[in-house]
């Protein structure tokens, strides 16, 4: 009994030590420690699978024009790019059945940030390598983001490698192929707002006793709009205009971000609700105005008809994984079973034969008698991940750690990052699709950034990382790390 008590004293002791050592680190040498493992961590699992369409659309850009040369045979698969299917032909577009070349559905940005690497490199720049880079920069910008919350340095680090390795951002870094590299590029730029937006706004998290009434807010902007009148630019705080602008760039990687605006509204510089909705709206829809006129000009429609179309496609081809051609590309009849692979979807287990993509059975797999199974058997696995996705909170637990901040008090910063997920993720259950193929549920890094603020919040409610932070963070790594190992074995 003695000796137990002995070795706990020696134990806390030691966790007081590394807790003391973490605290007096500069900041700057623990983030450049987390960039560092993330570059290692996020290069070695994978290779190349050659999804480079944001090259070509960067080749575009640099020859002055937005249509990609387009079917381009250089010899089939990867090589060339006659096997795309997400592109919307110009003989769509013109109605001219010869017409050749073709525009890209998808938003411009992430081939925007590969114009530098492709003005050197051609279409032979190593998009996942830019996408390793920017998931590296993205833990950097994460360990700074989060250092605007009230929190202790080792809920920070824990919150911080939580984000980096605990979720699907991981697999979305290192695969790099031009889905997954879209989500990097909005992930980084929404850290860096969400970031902008906590520094200006220390108070965030003060507890909140009740909601104003519908007279409280009626009068909040009242006051704006005569301010607004009398006095335009007293009404833009200048930091919230800058968090606006990055939050509005971000959309313009991935369009669904721009339903976290809530966030915006309760959380930044300003002071009141309708100075930070104004000076945050105001810097948003720049960006927002302007990927906007890039459809008008490109196809002249103010929302791009290649969503549409390839929604056609992909309805009719893949009938097997729940697609409707009928209903809507948004539309409710599709949450019950996207709600279900969200929450509920679980891996393979003890699989007799491989699950294949649309869900049905693959190769055969531990038939033979006295097989034995292991981790990452390919023919013989104990589990294997389904490619139309899997439960956020299987794949990443440590986001039950938001409970006790959902719970336990509220504040302006709860009830914004909660209000920003609900926002997001119910636009893209209603979503025709689930991601696929994929590890977990990629559409999870729309909402990652503001999850991580409540999973640290909750850890403080909680007084600490603890135990169980301990646990849920690190079954969340290993978890992912899984997912990771497991995508580049069946080359997804």
């Amino acid at each position: 009994m003695a000796g137990s008590v002995a070795q706990g004293a020696v134990g806390s002791r030691a966790s007081e030590l590394v807790v003391d050592w973490l605290e007096r680190l500069p900041a700057a040498v623990v983030g450049a420690g987390l960039v560092t493992a993330a570059l290692a961590a996020f290069w070695l699992p994978g290779h190349d699978r050659a999804y480079n369409h944001f090259a070509w659309q960067a080749q575009a850009f640099l020859n002055g024009t937005a249509v990609i040369d387009w079917p381009v045979d250089l010899g089939g698969f990867p090589r060339g790019n006659d096997w795309m299917q997400d592109v919307y032909p110009l003989s769509e577009l013109t109605g001219d059945p010869e017409a050749t070349g073709a525009l890209l559905p998808f938003p411009p940005l992430p081939a925007i940030a590969l114009l530098p690497f492709v003005a050197l490199w051609g279409l032979a720049t190593d998009v996942r390598a830019v996408s390793v880079l920017g998931g590296a920069l993205g833990l950097g910008l994460a360990w700074w983001a989060l250092g605007g919350l009230p929190v202790s340095r080792p809920i920070r680090l824990a919150t911080t490698v939580f984000v980096g390795f605990g979720t699907v951002f991981w697999y979305a870094a290192q695969l790099g192929t031009t889905w997954f590299f879209a989500h990097v590029v909005a992930v980084d730029l929404t850290l860096l707002a969400v970031g902008l937006a906590l520094r200006a706004d220390p108070g965030a998290d003060d507890p909140v006793d009740e909601a104003p009434g519908v007279g409280r807010l009626a009068a909040d902007l009242g006051a704006g709009l005569a301010s607004l009148v009398r006095r335009p630019l007293a009404l833009v705080d200048r930091r919230q205009f800058l968090a606006g602008l990055l939050f509005g760039v971000a959309c313009t990687a991935r369009l669904t971000v721009v339903f976290a605006a809530p966030f915006l509204m309760l959380v930044g510089g300003g002071g009141s609700w309708t100075r930070r909705s104004f000076s945050a709206g105001l810097g948003a829809i720049i960006p927002v105005g302007l990927l906007l006129a890039y459809n008008v000009a490109t196809t002249g429609q103010l929302f791009h008809p290649g969503y549409e179309y390839q929604y056609q496609r992909e309805a009719q081809g893949y009938t097997a994984l729940g697609y409707h051609p009928e209903w809507s590309i948004e539309d409710p009849r599709y949450l019950p079973q996207n709600l279900g692979i969200m929450l509920a979807a679980g891996p393979a287990i003890l699989p007799e034969q491989l699950p294949g993509p649309f869900g049905e059975t693959d190769d055969q797999a531990c038939v033979a008698p006295g097989a034995s199974r292991s981790l990452f058997d390919r023919d013989c696995p104990i589990a294997i991940p389904r490619a139309i996705g899997m439960s956020v909170l299987l794949t990443s637990p440590a986001y039950l750690l938001a409970l006790p901040a959902l719970l336990r008090r509220r504040s302006r910063l709860v009830v914004g990052a909660w209000l920003a997920i609900l926002a997001v993720a119910f636009v893209n259950v209603m979503h025709f699709s689930q991601g696929w193929v994929q590890f977990g549920y990629r559409f999870s890094n729309d909402f990652v950034v503001f999850a991580a603020l409540l999973v640290g919040l909750g850890m403080a409610r909680r007084g600490g990382v603890g135990l169980a932070g301990l646990w849920l963070v690190g079954a969340s790594v290993g978890i992912n790390l899984w997912g990771v190992i497991w995508g580049n074995i069946l080359g997804w």
